[in-house]
């Protein structure tokens, strides 16, 4: 058949272009624009074997063999094919484990079954050179892609490359049409802008029940000179810290009525205020009416139809990136769209920066589709959950700042 094949090592071709753009091999360093890179592949396969493209195959190792949300991306792409080899990590590092069998096996069948008359192999390792030689012996011409070695040399085997009976180089120029260094300075989310009420908490002073149990903490001899509070046993005297930036408990304490410079209430002054971004404001025992609000708002799933849940597995494998705070600008569109009772909003303003437990639990579990879990131990890093609440946030903040415009003009 007088049409082209390309076999891609996603391994070596995103390896090589990381250690040619940003010094290093780790794909994690550089973004790639799928769409424009299986495109170029295209464009320079036609052009140098002057023939019509069959298809593309893409060869990547994945965690179990799960498609990430590139290889999602890319397999609904026209005349790409993804197969996906095991992905290991052993001494600290990751490999890919079946990649090079896979692609040694599409490659003579495809030459034994006469599927095309020539190959593109992008790719550097030596165990294909078997494979290699068998489809030029059913009459395959194979045409054999380098990517620029970042040091000028080879990153290619050289067995391999004698073999082939065309060899071209995709330099820097090439490269960059499709794939860039990440910048080493860039944040994976704007810093959040302080909202009114939470200024307003932090800028009111304490209450003087927590001044008064401040000074009630000193000891009486807390104005001795220095090293004169020195233990018997020789260990330095804990000196006590002045308390001038308000606690958790001090900050639910403002929210009570009556207390200087508070908001309206909205969280019970029972309520705990922990750092931990994963619990926000915690009840405690006799006061449910914070809880009672989260527990009556709808999650996105209760919301989305068959439809509409076929609909957005689309948007998710076309169009949605995977980035961080990204993802949880759309969980909180599709939330917004689809809730019926407008209430909910407005109680969900009154809990910002906290996002009621159960709808938090869903959009992490969200975010873990788009691999935000791979290579950490199934767990989303603090900086990752972050951009993902940040970004839902910001959404949600969208409509507010465009209905104070247009109420404005």
């Amino acid at each position: 058949m007088d049409r082209c094949i390309v076999l891609v090592d996603a391994g070596y071709l995103l390896g090589a272009a990381a250690s040619l753009l940003a010094g290093e091999p780790s794909r994690s360093r550089i973004t790639v624009d799928h769409a424009a890179l299986i495109q170029a592949l295209r464009d320079r396969a036609e052009s140098d074997t002057e023939r019509p493209l069959l298809r593309i195959y893409w060869f990547d190792g994945a965690p179990d063999r799960v498609p990430q949300p590139e290889h999602r991306r890319l397999r609904v792409m026209p005349r790409v094919t993804v197969r996906l080899g095991a992905l290991t990590r052993s001494d600290g590092r990751w490999a890919q484990k079946g990649v090079d069998a896979a692609m040694h096996a599409e490659l003579t069948e495809l030459a034994r079954n006469r599927a095309c008359s020539d190959v593109v192999l992008v790719t550097g390792d030596g165990d294909l050179l078997p494979g290699m030689m068998a489809a030029k012996e059913h009459g395959v011409a194979v045409h054999l892609w380098a990517v620029q070695a970042a040091d000028g040399d080879y990153n290619q085997s050289e067995d391999l490359v004698a073999e082939a009976d065309e060899r071209r180089v995709l330099d820097r120029v090439w490269i960059t049409q499709a794939v860039r260094a990440k910048e080493l300075t860039a944040v994976c989310a704007p810093p959040p802008v302080p909202r009114p009420e939470i200024a307003a908490i932090l800028s009111a002073p304490l209450p003087e029940s927590s001044l008064a149990a401040a000074a009630e903490a000193v000891p009486e001899d807390a104005d001795r000179a220095p090293g004169a509070g020195a233990a018997e046993n020789g260990a330095p005297e804990r000196m006590p810290t002045p308390k001038g930036v308000p606690t958790p408990k001090d900050l639910a304490a403002l929210r009570a009525p009556g207390a200087p410079g508070a908001q309206p209430v909205q969280h019970p002054a029972t309520a705990t205020l922990r750092w931990s971004s994963d619990k926000g404001w915690v009840d405690r025992p006799g006061s449910a009416a914070e809880s009672a609000e989260a527990a009556s708002m709808p999650t996105l799933a209760q919301l989305t139809t068959a439809e509409q849940r076929w609909a957005d597995r689309e948007e998710d494998i076309t169009t949605v990136g995977g980035d961080p705070y990204e993802v949880g600008q759309v969980f909180a569109k599709r939330w917004m769209s689809r809730l019926g009772d407008q209430s909910h909003l407005h109680k969900l303003s009154g809990m910002y920066p906290r996002i009621p437990h159960r709808i938090d639990g869903e959009l992490l579990r969200y975010a873990a589709r788009f691999g935000l879990l791979a290579h950490k131990d199934d767990q989303i890093d603090e900086h990752d959950r972050y951009a993902i609440r940040a970004g839902f946030w910001r959404e949600f903040d969208v409509p507010a700042g465009a209905g104070e415009h247009a109420s404005a003009e």
